[in-house]
């Protein structure tokens, strides 16, 4: 299967000034998707969509092609995912240059690896899967999970909690949720769609280890990263020589 690799990443980050050229562990936040992507044997083409000329000079210097910009009007906070992938996959149509399927990589979730990039390629071929989307366990179970209301109260929680009086929390099955590190998409499909999750069979999901599940939205989020790459919880190995 012919897969293109595409790493989207803009100038504009707010919760993390320039969070996609900054240093994590001595590597640029982009640089941990260019690498794990380069050594995943699985990857035909890696390329970058950005409309930042800092962040394409990174991507170039880590391996990434940058065989085009980003409009500007792609580029804001209102952007769609949507229409930047689309922006991305019509440049290689119009230039007869074809794939089997795309997996697209954000920055702001680092530290998926190479074998978590072949597991998800491997899964798409085995199950016939439209999409494979990188999930982490939840720790809190959904019917735990709810809106406060304007006055303070929490009723549409104890609603859901009132529903299941008999079942221990301990009980409660394990959930999962997306965690950024990865999407992998059929071409055609996307192109039919506009959308990963249109099919609502055919999306499987990869889980991935809570320490190589973390998204970087606010400095916070930074921080508890430091952490765990000082502290030797995720393995640098994986992006380093």
């Amino acid at each position: 299967m012919r897969t293109l690799f595409l790493i989207t990443a803009r100038g504009g980050s707010k919760g993390i000034p320039r969070k996609n050229v900054r240093q994590l562990g001595g590597v640029p936040l982009l640089g941990f998707k260019a690498i794990a992507a380069q050594r995943s044997g699985v990857c035909a083409r890696l390329v970058l969509s950005s409309e930042d000329p800092e962040i394409q000079q990174v991507a170039r210097d880590f391996g990434v092609d940058v065989p085009f910009t980003r409009p500007p009007e792609l580029a804001t906070d209102t952007a769609s995912s949507a229409d930047v992938i689309e922006h991305a996959m019509k440049w290689f149509e119009e230039r007869s240059e074809t794939y089997d399927a795309v997996m697209l990589l954000e920055p702001s979730s680092p530290f998926a690896r190479a074998e978590d990039f072949r597991a998800a390629v491997a899964m798409m071929e085995r199950t016939g899967a439209q999409a494979v989307v990188g999930m982490r366990k939840m720790e809190v179970a959904s019917i735990y999970v709810g809106e406060i209301d304007a006055s303070g109260r929490i009723s549409s929680i104890i609603d859901k909690m009132n529903q299941r009086t008999n079942v221990a929390r301990q009980q409660s099955p394990q959930e999962y949720t997306m965690n950024g590190g990865l999407y992998l998409f059929r071409w055609d499909y996307f192109r039919r769609t506009r959308n990963i999750y249109a099919d609502r069979d055919g999306v499987y999901g990869l889980v991935m280890p809570d320490e190589y599940s973390l998204e970087l939205d606010e400095m916070e989020d930074w921080h508890f990263a430091e952490f765990l790459v000082e502290r030797g919880i995720v393995d640098m190995s994986n992006w380093r020589p």
